[in-house]
């Protein structure tokens, strides 16, 4: 039996204490941990439509935090693991700010919200990473009417195969939030791979893919139940009796 993995990060810093941010200490103890295990690291994108590894591993990082380049791209370099950044592409070299992060904004970790810019996901490309789409402005997209929806997933995309060069088929949907109308919308715009981040585990299809999002608050003991196959299979199995 295969077993695909996919890791949802946001900032690696050793110092801000928002739940979206781990410490550098943490990703490297986490991701030796799933190395040792035997886990195939790979982009996003091929780990759920391609023949997986009997063990795949995808880390993928949402929103383009500055700190992804600066911290967490030396630390999977050193570990030889491709990362995936999910872009929103208003925020481009500039602050990230939208309901939910905002408020730090105003607070002695300010600069902790820093976006990337395109020649430095240009870099992560050149090095093996994926960019993928985060939409254009990071909202709700169940929320937006049809016409809004395919805009916020159509710009996005050609945003950022216009600044890079290269293809964007792999999208995250900004908080989690997806619905039918939603998946259909993104494969309508292009797209081949979607993740999420579900509150109840179900069975992955390729625009959208369960994520394990990984927080502050993740003990290492915590990490590995996420983690653990058997815990995911049990609760695929469990959660799925009860929709």
């Amino acid at each position: 039996m295969t077993d695909v993995l996919v890791l949802c990060y946001h900032a690696v810093s050793e110092r801000w204490p928002a739940d979206l941010s781990i410490t550098p200490q943490s990703l490297r103890e986490q991701l030796r941990l799933l190395l040792r295990k035997g886990y195939q690291p790979t982009t996003f994108h091929a780990a759920v439509t391609r023949v997986p590894a009997h063990k795949t591993l995808a880390v993928t990082f949402d929103d383009a935090f500055k700190s992804v380049f600066d911290v967490a791209f030396p630390i999977l370099s050193e570990l030889d693991v491709p990362g995936t950044v999910f872009v929103p592409t208003a925020f481009i070299d500039s602050p990230l700010s939208w309901p939910g992060i905002d408020h730090w904004a105003r607070s002695p970790y300010a600069a902790e919200l820093g976006g990337m810019s395109w020649a430095e996901l240009g870099e992560l490309a050149d090095a093996g990473w994926e960019i993928g789409s985060h939409t254009h402005s990071h909202p709700r997209l169940t929320r937006l009417d049809d016409g809004a929806l395919f805009a916020e997933l159509d710009q996005s995309r050609n945003a950022c195969e216009r600044e890079l060069g290269r293809p964007c088929s792999s999208l995250a949907y900004p908080y989690g939030d997806f619905d039918a109308r939603v998946v259909e919308a993104a494969r309508a715009a292009g797209y081949l791979a979607g993740g999420t981040l579900p509150s109840r585990l179900y069975r992955a299809l390729p625009l959208s893919w369960p994520r394990a999002g990984v927080y502050h608050r993740d003990s290492l003991r915590r990490f590995r139940l996420k983690t653990s196959a058997s815990v995911r299979r049990v609760r695929t199995q469990v959660e799925g009796r009860m929709r």
